[in-house]
């Protein structure tokens, strides 16, 4: 038994005070014509994520933080581009520059998996950007997971992949959050639910003031 993935609630890792709270960037992944990956009974990543992300400002804001979207609606921020591609690499560089011109900076990035070849995978992965301070803030917010969505087959924060075009352009510390497994039928299920949604958005509020807790010194 690997007991290094057990519950170990950590705290206060991202050094902040009051006078210096980050600004939260939720970037709900996709939209528009890009609706990601999708379940065996067609439900779209986009929407997930859009439906998590706003149900995630609505939490983080009732707590005090600071927050901000990359999107709002169900469609895609591009601003330029002929073709699908085009466009999709608009959309992309449009929430880069969201992110870095936001006033210190924290990126949630949310997301839905998909492993077709291993339909029994299921549960929440982070991972973290080069920045300072993302692979702390992605172990607190693996950890709360573990000990909420994930119980009994806890998961390891990892590194983004190089391929993540917006995590590695931006200059912000970034986390992004893979909500679970849209080819997992039964976990596929539950993401469309609205009450497990605001599960999930309540988990990830708990993990980020997790890492927030106990450096707030005015």
């Amino acid at each position: 038994e690997d007991t290094s993935l057990k519950c170990h609630y950590v705290t206060g890792v991202m050094r902040t005070t009051a006078a210096n709270r980050p600004v939260v960037v939720l970037d709900p992944g996709h939209g528009g014509e890009d609706g990601g990956a999708s379940s065996a009974d067609g439900a779209l990543e986009s929407h997930i994520n859009l439906a998590v992300a706003t149900r995630l400002y609505d939490m983080l804001r009732f707590t005090g933080q600071r927050t901000i979207m990359t999107r709002s609606t169900e469609d895609a921020i591009y601003t330029e581009g002929d073709t699908i591609r085009a466009r999709k690499v608009s959309d992309t560089h449009n929430r880069v520059s969201i992110v870095n011109h936001a006033e210190n900076a924290v990126l949630l990035s949310i997301h839905q998996n998909s492993l077709p070849s291993s339909p029994a995978t299921h549960g929440a992965f982070v991972f973290w950007n080069q920045e300072a301070g993302a692979e702390e803030l992605a172990g607190v917010m693996q950890d709360t997971l573990n000990c909420t969505i994930n119980i009994g087959h806890e998961k390891r924060a990892n590194r983004v992949p190089g391929t993540i075009y917006l995590m590695g352009h931006v200059t912000a510390p970034g986390i992004l959050i893979e909500c679970g497994f849209l080819s997992n039928a039964e976990e596929a299920q539950r993401l469309q639910q609205p009450s497990y949604q605001l599960k999930l958005a309540t988990v990830i509020t708990a993990g980020y003031l997790n890492a927030l807790a106990g450096e707030e010194t005015a």
